[in-house]
């Protein structure tokens, strides 16, 4: 990488880290029933909600005794499930619509990280009326309040319960992008295991599969805390020790608990010290082909972990440890590539492929200019890369 960018890119995220503890950054008040969300709706003072979810979600019963819940409170509740996997504008502006025409004071987001970034972006929209969404891109450029946002994961992957991120898809280009502001980190979350026990086979692993991602960046990046490093690492051990006992037996809800958990803490971790490479790629793809983000990144995180070699083996070496995946006494280098076999053979084991086929050749340039752009210079990723080296890990992940 050019010199002057390097530098550039290095300043920009120490300026980040020098800053993170002097900014507004807050974890949202966990609840665990159907009846202390309608407790705080009442608290509130809120007579009319917008529930977001989507068909597949709805589909399942799985929103029944919250919706039944409020209604019986005497609180009016309006539904939108047209929420697609990688949210697009389009979504958005259907359910502001909803949420304006119908007199909403809350939003309720009931559903998996799309549902959540959906509903984050409508409330961002209400708070800024006049403001498109494309200018919201980036970091910072909500700057108010919006309603109140209560987050019900029915997945245990994205943490999205817990983030300041809004990841959407321009319906007409086809762009993917986030908005970044601390206002869209909802108020509270609901993490009721109840609600991912009958998760798909593939729902449960590659959602399980975006929270290790979210971790392992969180903590390899350069721009760590201490509580993020403890977040990253508690989340981690997590995730190894249940993932492939929810993956095997979904009825397990004790190991389903543990995920949630694992989730929320991963997502308090990369909320802080952002994520890397893995997720700028991963965005690129499903903006493009739309391919399901947990699974992208699943895919795509032994490759980038490779390519960062010798830079983050100690740090593999002290996840690998924390996890109980080797003893202490083996070496760095060796717990290192020993951590990542580990992710392999995990997903092996649930079948996620090892290749994206989705992708075409001739578009690698563009992905590439795409992932660059988002990843330099806001995430502080070990090792920077450029456009070139970039389309090299395009083409492992095609071939």
């Amino acid at each position: 990488m050019n010199i002057f960018k390097k530098v550039y890119c290095r300043a920009y995220q120490g300026v980040f880290k020098i800053m993170i503890p002097l900014l507004p950054y807050r974890e949202p008040k966990i609840l665990k029933t159907n009846e202390e969300v309608v407790g705080v709706l009442k608290e509130k003072d809120i007579d009319k909600v917008l529930l977001v979810t989507d068909k597949g979600i709805r589909g399942l019963g799985l929103t029944q005794s919250i919706e039944e819940e409020i209604k019986a409170n005497g609180i009016d509740l309006f539904v939108y499930d047209e929420t697609v996997p990688n949210p697009t504008t389009q979504n958005v502006e259907e359910a502001l619509k909803v949420f304006k025409t119908k007199g909403c004071k809350a939003l309720i987001a009931f559903g998996g990280g799309s549902v959540m970034d959906c509903a984050k972006a409508v409330g961002a929209k209400v708070a800024r009326p006049k403001k498109p969404l494309k200018q919201m891109k980036g970091v910072l450029k909500v700057r108010k309040k919006i309603p109140l946002l209560v987050a019900v994961p029915t997945t245990a992957g994205t943490g999205s319960e817990t983030t300041l991120a809004s990841v959407i898809t321009d319906s007409e280009t086809r762009h993917k992008y986030a908005i970044n502001d601390f206002p869209l980190i909802p108020s509270y979350a609901l993490l009721d295991a109840k609600l991912t026990v009958g998760l798909p086979k593939h729902i449960t692993s590659t959602t399980g599969m975006d929270a290790l991602t979210h971790a392992i960046e969180a903590y390899i990046g350069r721009s760590t805390t201490k509580q993020t490093r403890r977040c990253a690492l508690e989340a981690v051990k997590l995730i190894f020790e249940n993932l492939p006992v929810v993956y095997k037996n979904g009825q397990d809800l004790k190991a389903r608990e543990n995920m949630l958990i694992a989730a929320y803490k991963a997502g308090l971790a990369f909320t802080k010290s952002y994520v890397g490479y893995v997720h700028a790629i991963a965005h690129s793809l499903g903006g493009k082909y739309n391919v399901a983000h947990g699974l992208a990144n699943a895919i795509i995180l032994p490759y980038v972990l490779k390519k960062y070699g010798k830079k983050i083996y100690k740090k593999l070496w002290e996840l690998g440890v924390y996890a109980g995946l080797f003893a202490e006494e083996t070496s760095v280098e060796e717990g290192a590539k020993r951590f990542i076999e580990k992710i392999e053979e995990m997903n092996k084991a649930m079948n996620i492929p090892t290749k994206i086929e989705q992708i075409v050749f001739e578009d690698i340039e563009n992905l590439a200019k795409t992932a660059e752009k988002e990843a330099n210079p806001l995430y502080p990723v070990p090792v920077l890369y450029t456009i070139e080296e970039l389309k090299q890990i395009y083409l492992e992940l095609k071939n």
